[in-house]
Formats: C-alpha cells, structure tokens, sequence
C-alpha cells in the first residue's frame, strides 16, 4: 500500500524544481548577453564557482567569465538534460548537461568554432525564500575547435542574429505593430 500524498509537500518541491532550472537558465543567459546582474542572479553572494580556469566567488567569476566571453563575437550556451535530487527543505544537487558554442578569432584574425560540452556539477540552497547556486564545479566532457564558416551572416545580412549588452531581439521584442495588435487582442 503506498504512502498517502502530500500535496504540499509535491508542491514545495515542483515549485523548488522551477526556481533552481530558471537559476540555471538565467546563468546561461547572463554569459550569452553579457549580462553581469542576469549572470550574478543566479549565486548566492558567498557561492564558490570552479570553472576550470578560475576558482572563487560569483563576481570573481563573472569578472573572469564575462572578460573573456566579451572578446568573442557570439556565444551560445544551450543547457540539456538536468538531473536534480532534493535533499531535504532547503539544500539539493543538480548536474546539468550544456553545450557551449563560441565565435573566436584566433591569433592569425581568422575565425574559429569553439564548442565545449560538459556538465555543471551544482549545490543548491534555498535562502529567503530563493533557490539559487551555493556551490558549482564545471565538468568538461569534451572540446573541438574549427575552422568558422560566416557564409550564411554574408549571405542574410537582414536576418535576425544574437547581440549582447541589450541589442538582442529578445531584449527589446520590437514586433510589427500588426504582429502585437494580434497579441494583444488574443491575450
């Protein structure tokens, strides 16, 4: 016979579960837009970050991360599969499986793919009522770096590509004004 359920109990995890993927998210997205509060958002203030490259606190890491993102062209950090255990009220463990896309410049001025997949290996806890990264240490699985191809920016000059600091589509959703009446008439 199993155990009777605890709706609330369900709900404070689901609940837990959403604040601790939009962490995760909104990390990605602050690296991706050069977005140092978005980045910082997603840590608690005393969080440790190993990336690899660099080891301290969150804005220890966005100085270096975002320094060093700054200098490429684009990036595109795309987060997969993510297991999260709950481990009781207010502490759980996630790994969260990403793929990291960067439009380099090498040191002969030519253009470069560079991707990294891994995983973020990452302790989280809830403070204040907010989920955020406590602990997290970047797992790199593998890398490959090629020769970029432009071809399709040259050739679709008009087409919507990603910007930072506040230039991306997603940032300022300027529609056709007879795209947001149709938006707004349908709510």
């Amino acid at each position: 016979m199993s155990a009777p359920l605890d709706i609330e109990a369900e709900l404070r995890e689901i609940l837990a579960r959403r604040q601790i993927t939009d962490a995760a998210f909104r990390y990605t997205r602050g690296l991706d837009r050069i977005d140092r509060a978005m980045l910082l958002s997603a840590f608690h203030d005393d969080a440790w970050v190993d990336c690899g490259l660099m080891q301290g606190g969150p804005v220890a890491f966005a100085d270096f991360a975002l320094g060093f993102l700054q200098s490429m062209h684009r990036t595109h950090h795309q987060l997969g599969q993510q297991h999260i255990a709950m481990r009781g009220g207010n502490h759980a463990s996630a790994e969260t499986y990403f793929q990291a896309y960067h439009d380099i410049v090498d040191e002969a001025g030519h253009r470069r793919d560079l991707i990294i997949a891994g995983r973020y290996v990452d302790e989280y806890t809830c403070r204040n009522g907010e989920w955020k990264i406590a602990a997290r240490t970047l797992i790199t699985d593998w890398v490959t770096d090629n020769p970029g191809n432009r071809g399709f920016f040259d050739e679709n000059p008009d087409a919507p590509a990603g910007q930072r600091d506040g230039r991306d589509f997603s940032d300022w959703r300027e529609w056709p004004q007879s795209v947001r009446a149709k938006i707004e008439q349908r709510g």
